[in-house]
């Protein structure tokens, strides 16, 4: 794995999604680094990841309500524990589970184990709400994968809250979720 700046140069075998997001970030004059690598289907590969990227790897989770008619796009260090409970009481949502890839796809257009706060980019109206734990934010840089998992990216996390967030226009609230 070699850390790289930017966009790749040759995006000849890249999906449309994969550079959209390239797009997005560019458009947005937001510096990345990126490396190419092996899906990362698990949390211990993006532990490796990590390492050659330089930044903290979050746990991206697309949750629902139990009605699946609002959803949550999860931000959260990848070595907390998830507790729905704890998670629920804070956004004033019951029953907290994960959402369907089918909702994955709609709302998002990622698959399973692509979650990431780019695919935002594709929420055109605004359905799902980013939430971000605290620690998160503590970080100078954040990694998240570019709309697939082969490749993963390293941002600024001023560049999230100051550029992101606010071109993305979707609903956005800070959380604390507890550490074990």
């Amino acid at each position: 794995m070699i850390l790289e700046k930017g966009r790749p140069i040759d995006t000849t075998n890249r999906l449309e999604k994969e550079i959209s997001a390239y797009d997005f970030l560019d458009s947005l004059n937001i510096v990345y680094d990126r490396i190419d690598h092996a899906p990362a289907m698990t949390m211990e590969i993006c532990v490796e990841i990590d390492k050659v990227l330089g930044a903290t790897i979050c746990k991206n989770l697309f949750l629902c309500n139990r009605q699946q008619t609002e959803f949550y796009l999860l931000m959260m260090p990848d070595d907390k524990p998830f507790k729905t409970k704890n998670l629920s009481q804070q956004i004033g949502s019951s029953r907290l589970s994960f959402a369907t890839a089918e909702h994955m796809e709609k709302y998002l257009n990622i698959t399973p184990g692509s979650v990431s706060v780019l695919g935002l980019i594709n929420d055109t109206e605004n359905k799902v709400t980013l939430l971000i734990d605290a620690d998160v934010l503590k970080g100078e840089f954040f990694g998240c994968h570019p709309l697939i998992n082969t490749s993963s990216l390293k941002i600024k996390t001023t560049d999230l809250m100051e550029k992101i967030i606010p071109a993305l226009g979707n609903k956005f609230q800070t959380v604390e979720l507890a550490a074990e």
